[in-house]
């Protein structure tokens, strides 16, 4: 069997984290079994989606490196064959024209309600007659097409995740509606359920990777499967990610969207890697920092965890430390340099830029660090309280000053690393103070705090493009 997954977002919102893990699973099985990787849009509401968010899924999942093996689906040009589909379980028996009215459905669940029981439709036009029908459409009732769904249905399946899966027709809420409300004789809009099974299997889907929260729809789904006579593919039910207090992840917790994520600095490799360590456990002795591309050779099921994944920042953020203190600095300067000019940074030449990203590397967790820590680089820092703390210890001026004494005298051809440590020892000696007060006070000069990457280099970048001398004048 041709293995063929599909991811089917809607276009109602951007790219949720949740729906790119579920990206990210359905990759790597199809990878590692040298299948195919599908999409389909799923945008029939119509009031909700939007061409925007489209693009944003499209745009966040070629971030993340999930290509896909053939065009995208979209579900709203489908339309003609889920009507075709509807029309069959009519003409079967197999679905109904339900005629009852909105109000009378509200007051059969207070009813419901009052007496303790579930909500669920009463299948109360299950078998009208044909005078039955004509009096409902002669008082212009439109109608929703509900399928069948007899109590007593036994539906079992074996989820790849969970195992041996078992639901009652009881247990479903009584007959489903597949169509919405529409004129007497007329099919309104297919909705979810109906339409997911046509789609999945004209699109020869062989296994269903999806949240579960969609185990109840797949009890139902496979009752529409059998009623239509069509391949029944595999599923697997995935961990839901929840957020630290054990909740399903949401907008109320912040970040959620891939492009937010991106936006604040993620690369796509730590999120692709944290991504699939959120309900999947790699094996004994298998390092937990790996590509996409290294994660498909050894993915499978049997390690896709049933408890719920808690999203952990401290884990994200490490995992992205690492990538961007991996990268060359030619790839780093490459990702910094779009940031740096956002800025309104006008960049010196590209060595020097090489080398400002190759200082800052190590100490990275997000790209915009990069930002922030390259600022003292292009902007005069103002000093700040333990920089001016440290400007005010004794023999810390006059250090600087001898300091720039002997600059003023020094042939200064580029920056020579032995050089400015020999000069810092002068300074020192000069003032009658320890090294460690001169190359704080430097520092302080040139950075606004003492907090910073290495004081030579970063003086020496200062040097090359005439950045420190005024730094130092000002401490003065």
């Amino acid at each position: 069997m041709k293995v063929r997954v599909r991811l089917a977002p809607s276009p109602t919102g951007t790219l949720h984290i949740g729906t790119a893990r579920t990206a990210v699973f359905n990759w790597l099985f199809a990878r590692h079994q040298g299948g195919q990787f599908l999409l389909r849009i799923e945008d029939t509401d119509k009031e909700r989606s939007k061409p925007e968010f489209t693009t944003n899924i499209l745009e966040g999942l070629k971030w993340l490196g999930l290509n896909w093996d053939e065009q995208p689906i979209i579900q709203s040009q489908c339309v003609d064959h889920h009507r075709a589909a509807i029309q069959k379980l009519l003409d079967a028996g197999l679905a109904y024209r339900c005629y009852a009215s909105e109000t009378e459905l509200e007051a059969m669940r207070e009813t419901q309600k009052a007496q303790g029981q579930a909500p669920r439709y009463d299948n109360r036009h299950r078998d009208l007659n044909p005078e039955q029908e004509a009096a409902f459409q002669s008082e212009g009732r439109s109608a929703v097409v509900r399928f069948r769904i007899d109590d007593d249905a036994a539906i079992s399946w074996k989820d790849l995740v969970r195992g041996p899966m078992h639901w009652s027709g009881s247990d479903l809420g009584g007959d489903m509606v597949i169509s919405r409300r529409a004129p007497a004789k007329e099919i309104g809009d297919p909705l979810y359920n109906l339409v997911v099974v046509v789609d999945d299997a004209a699109m020869s889907i062989s296994h269903v990777i999806r949240g579960e929260d969609h185990i109840a729809n797949t009890a139902k789904q496979l009752l529409i499967y059998e009623a239509l006579g069509l391949p029944i593919p595999q599923f697997a039910h995935t961990p839901l990610i929840l957020n630290s207090e054990g909740r399903k992840l949401s907008k109320r917790d912040g970040v959620t969207s891939i492009s937010d994520f991106q936006a604040m600095g993620y690369t796509a490799q730590a999120m692709a890697n944290y991504m699939t360590l959120l309900g999947w456990s790699v094996p004994e002795g298998t390092d937990e920092r790996f590509t996409l591309q290294q994660a498909a050779t050894i993915f499978s099921f049997d390690r896709v965890n049933k408890a719920g994944a808690k999203f952990d920042w401290d884990k994200l953020n490490w995992l992205n430390s690492q990538v961007l203190h991996d990268l060359p600095k030619d790839q780093l300067l490459h990702e910094l340099k779009p940031l740096w000019s956002q800025a309104g940074w006008d960049l010196p030449e590209e060595n020097w830029c090489l080398d400002l990203a190759e200082l800052l590397g190590p100490s990275l967790t997000l790209l915009k660090d990069g930002v922030d820590q390259a600022r003292p680089f292009f902007e005069e820092p103002t000093l700040q309280a333990d920089g001016l703390n440290q400007l005010a210890v004794e023999g810390a001026k006059a250090g600087l000053s001898n300091l720039l004494d002997q600059l003023d005298s020094t042939s200064w051809d580029g920056f020579d690393v032995k050089q400015a440590q020999q000069l810092i020892t002068n300074a020192a000696q000069a003032a009658n103070i320890k090294k460690g007060v001169i190359m704080k006070s430097l520092r302080a000069a040139l950075l606004g705090r003492l907090q910073g990457p290495d004081l030579i280099t970063t003086w020496g970048l200062l040097a090359r493009i005439g950045q420190d001398l005024n730094r130092l004048r000002r401490c003065l």
